[in-house]
């Protein structure tokens, strides 16, 4: 299908590809990984023919097509409907379909035969071509991929740049190429688009090309890793989780052969400076000298792994919550976004905020950082010191300092000693601190931004789509520095692999309020599988029994006793809501309380403390009460309205 051989190609003075060899068969999906700057995106641009090989080839069979989604489809506009973007896809239906409407215009004022028979002719290549159904494979592919009915007759200028690539993704995939090339996908989409992406990928007849840091993303979308490094092609045959088993086993194996040939040449060498002054050693000493000269040399492994040791400290410690948010409620327009969200965030909190595109995750974010218009309360907890970290945050970077300055002015005021360690874990190593920001890489800008806001006196972090543009060893990194953060933070991100190696609380939107599983990734995904599992059960034994039991006839009831049932239900529902309000008073007084604890002023008092301590658990015990009160009340609300029949 596509053959790559002796490949070589520089970039300038540097050598990304040294006679390197790859073939491509049907049906493989290949992940295609390596650390930035290896030529990954490169490789895709010169199979597409965007860029020329110095030397070998890159040859291909006739019948063979190329599709390629790369990042500079990102820029690209159109007044078209995205339904109509998507449908360019389908070149050849859409180009017999014009000659179809061409032929019925000319056959309104002239029905001769041979416009039937062409009509006919038509009609039957597109029926072959499976063009009458092209208009419902493009919505279910745009709705696959996290657009709404009402979006595909929008124009494709009036949506995001990340949306506008799932726009072109859409095409490519409806083009069905021989060989799919997806350089990042994972970027612009979000979780259930990308589990979307996976099973269609799972069943698709080409042969797919991804480029992607979602480890989970390959472990279910591959069956071969090729890695980019030393500039060849290392081909691992199984997915991500086979490929770190099988390179531990082959550098295990290259270590021993290295130091097995080490001991070797240090014998014979050894051998030929004892020797080299012997006469009658003179054919052996020339003979060790010889094989040295045609000796193979075995290379060392090169260690990518990066083990980070980042000390964070604090100059102020946070009391025991951290934000309180109350009633929150998000609209833009008429558009809903959030309601009745009411979240808090403890001291040691390390949540993941998941779920798809557009249901407030980022708003939620801007809300906490004080940076968004809401309704409702949101109260920060006492020397809380926060940092947010957006994709937004590489636009502040100061682009004519250097690395190590831009890191330095950032306020950590750690040393230059300390600062260059860090860069080091971040990649940036030797001369490479002195480097300007406006040369780095989008991924390089990621990395000093992320490690400005890693060292920062910030004991609350958020971060909003952290990997995005990060490499697999540069997200392994950025798991490390996380795993070591003492303090607290929130993560927005569709990556499972990176969720699950740095949350242990969950935060995900249901009917537009964001709700809490107070555990990590694993333990959530399970959860929830089951939880949709039993509604879905449950769902159709009710339509079942709906459809099986007659309709009750509703209890008759005279108007004396109906007057008398509707007094009572007044009343109670009356008393229910002051109750409610009472709820909502003891809750804000324990939650002060919780505060008031915290405080050094306070817990460093032990007859202070136990003041406030007492109460505290007589708020705590008023609090349970009126639960109590209000689940009684709130039962007898619902009894009374059934009587009544409401």
């Amino acid at each position: 299908m596509l053959d790559i051989q002796n490949l070589s190609f520089h970039y300038g003075s540097r050598t990304l590809y040294d006679e390197a060899s790859l073939h491509i068969k049907p049906k493989n999906r290949i992940g295609l990984i390596g650390l930035n700057g290896t030529g990954k995106t490169t490789l895709l641009k010169l199979i597409n023919g965007d860029l020329t090989p110095d030397g070998g080839s890159i040859s291909k069979s006739n019948e063979t097509t190329i599709g390629f989604l790369n990042q500079d489809q990102l820029s690209y506009q159109s007044d078209d409907s995205i339904l109509n973007v998507a449908l360019q896809g389908f070149e050849k239906q859409l180009e017999i379909q014009k000659q179809i409407d061409k032929v019925l215009h000319q056959m309104e004022t002239n029905y001769e035969e041979k416009l039937v028979d062409k009509l006919a002719h038509l009609q039957e290549r597109f029926a072959l071509l499976d063009g009458y159904s092209i208009h419902s494979k493009a919505e279910e592919i745009l709705e696959g991929l996290g657009f709404n009915t009402e979006d595909l007759s929008k124009p494709l200028r009036t949506f995001s740049g990340g949306w506008r690539m799932r726009v072109m993704l859409a095409k490519l995939l409806l083009q069905k190429p021989s060989v799919l090339m997806l350089d990042e996908p994972t970027n612009h989409l979000d979780l259930p688009s990308i589990q979307w992406l996976e099973s269609y990928l799972s069943n698709y007849e080409g042969a797919v090309i991804i480029v992607s840091h979602d480890r989970e993303f390959l472990d279910r979308a591959v069956n071969i890793i090729v890695e980019v490094s030393g500039g060849k092609l290392n081909q691992y045959s199984g997915n991500y989780t086979f490929y770190l088993e099988e390179k531990e086993l082959r550098n295990e194996i290259q270590r021993n052969a290295f130091k097995n040939q080490q001991q070797q040449i240090k014998q014979t060498e050894r051998f030929i400076e004892r020797f080299r002054s012997k006469a009658t050693k003179a054919r052996q000493v020339q003979s060790k000298v010889k094989q040295l000269d045609k000796m193979d040399k075995v290379e060392d492994v090169i260690e990518e792994k990066v083990d980070l040791d980042i000390r964070f400290s604090f100059n102020q410690e946070p009391g025991k919550i951290v934000i309180t948010l109350k009633d929150i409620a998000k609209a833009y327009g008429e558009k809903e976004v959030l309601k009745d969200t009411n979240l808090i965030v403890e001291r040691g909190d390390k949540i993941a905020f998941i779920g798809a595109n557009g249901k407030g995750k980022s708003t939620l974010l801007r809300i906490i950082a004080g940076t968004e218009q809401f309704e409702g309360a949101r109260e920060p907890g006492y020397n809380v010191i926060r940092s947010f970290y957006a994709q937004h945050q590489l636009e502040a970077l100061h682009v004519e300092n250097e690395i190590l300055q831009e890191l330095r002015e950032s306020g950590s005021e750690k040393s230059e000693m300390e600062l260059r360690s860090i860069l080091g874990c971040f990649l940036f190593s030797g001369d490479d601190v002195f480097k300007k920001i406006k040369v780095l890489s989008g991924g390089e800008k990621s990395r000093v931004a992320l490690a400005k806001t890693l060292i920062s006196q910030a004991n609350f972090l958020l971060l909003d789509e952290p990997t995005n543009h990060l490499d697999i060893q540069s997200v392994n990194i950025l798991v490390q520095a996380l795993q070591q953060y003492t303090g607290t933070y929130l993560i927005v991100s569709h990556d499972r692999h990176f969720i699950s190696q740095t949350a242990n609380k969950i935060w995900y939107v249901e009917d537009k309020v964001v709700k809490e599983y107070p555990g990590n990734y694993t333990e959530f995904s399970r959860w929830y599988d089951e939880r949709q599992q039993e509604l879905q059960e449950k769902a159709s034994v009710a339509k079942q029994e709906k459809k099986q039991t007659p309709k009750k006839q509703k209890k008759q009831v005279d108007h004396n006793e109906l007057s008398r049932l509707k007094k009572e239900l007044n009343s109670v529902q009356k008393k229910l809501q002051q109750v409610e309000k009472e709820v909502l008073d003891l809750e804000t007084k324990v939650a002060n309380s919780e505060v008031e604890m915290a405080k050094p002023a306070v817990y460093g008092d032990p007859y202070k403390l136990a003041e406030v301590n007492e109460a505290y658990e007589k708020q705590k015990a008023q609090l349970e009460q009126k639960n109590t009160e209000w689940e009684n009340l709130a039962e007898e609300v619902e009894r009374l309205e059934e009587e009544i029949g409401e």
